[in-house]
């Protein structure tokens, strides 16, 4: 009797609760270690844990596959940096949801119905919204760094969907999840190799968020956009917002103002209005599953 299937949409936002509440997790260590040394042990730690138990073979890799893992790399490296520069300037669901532009971009691109234009004017109601906070309560830096988050996000997005039909199952993810380690660690190294020195636990602790912010999330994404469409995945990533927030009251206990709250209520309804308007690839298809 075969395994049970795991449909792939579900995979995915296992992923999400995984990463915004281990971001959260991470991000209540961020006066020890900093942004950057946070990112950094992350990234080391995940491709620690999938390099061993994926063991990817690249032997038989030719160069257009290996520039596929390099994107890859580059990609993961910015997002997991940005992101975590991010959320130590401004709220946990605040920097998630700008960073959800990223996957909603992707969603809506080529755009060719008056009702997408809608849920792309919707969205972007959201990110005007908190414009009108920048500079009080929150941090522009903050902001821009989110979107350069989103940008990556983008990239990750793309470039897991044309790499997961060239590579054998996450090998290609655990490569470049190497060659994002070796991008980033050189900027957290210092502060982080500091604050492990004075207390060794850290260690522990940030193989935990690697667990849940790395290695988990980003193999169940990965091995969901190998039989789900970006445009589809991109619209379930709408719940990271809401999650992050969550995690960010839970774990941080940050309290996000009115308006803030109604900016993650517009970009959410953006991008599921997207998944639910759009055009299906063929009449009567079933829904891809993955074991």
């Amino acid at each position: 009797m075969s395994a049970p299937r795991i449909p792939a949409p579900l995979l995915a936002v296992a992923a999400i609760v995984s990463v915004q509440f281990g971001n959260a997790f991470a991000g209540s260590f961020f006066a020890q270690v900093g942004p950057l040394g946070a990112a950094a042990m992350r990234l080391a730690f995940g491709a620690l844990i999938l390099a061993l138990v994926v063991r990817p073979r690249v032997r038989s890799w030719d160069a257009r596959t290996w520039a596929g893992v390099v994107g890859l790399g580059v990609a993961l490296g910015g997002m997991n940096s940005l992101i975590y520069l991010a959320i130590h300037e401004i709220p946990l669901g605040v920097a998630v949801t700008v960073e959800l532009f990223g996957p909603l971009a992707v969603a809506v691109a080529g755009i060719r119905r008056w009702v997408d234009a809608v849920w792309v004017l919707l969205a972007l109601g959201g990110v005007a919204l908190l414009g009108l906070e920048a500079g009080g309560t929150l941090s522009v830096l903050g902001l821009v760094l989110a979107a350069g988050a989103a940008a990556f996000w983008a990239l990750y997005i793309v470039m897991s969907s044309r790499l997961g039909s060239r590579v054998r199952g996450v090998d290609g993810l655990a490569a470049a999840m190497v060659i994002a380690a070796v991008l980033v660690v050189p900027f957290g190294v210092v502060q982080a190799s500091d604050a492990v020195v004075a207390d060794p636990w850290l260690l522990a602790v940030f193989a935990l968020v690697a667990l849940l912010t790395s290695a988990i999330p980003y193999a169940l994404e990965f091995v969901a956009l190998k039989t789900m469409p970006a445009r589809v995945f991109g619209v379930l990533s709408s719940l990271g917002p809401a999650m992050a927030a969550l995690a960010g009251l839970l774990v941080l206990h940050q309290l996000l103002a009115p308006v803030q709250l109604a900016a993650i209520a517009l970009v959410t309804a953006a991008s599921i209005g997207v998944v639910a308007t759009s055009r299906r690839p063929g009449a009567g298809a079933a829904p891809e599953l993955v074991e």
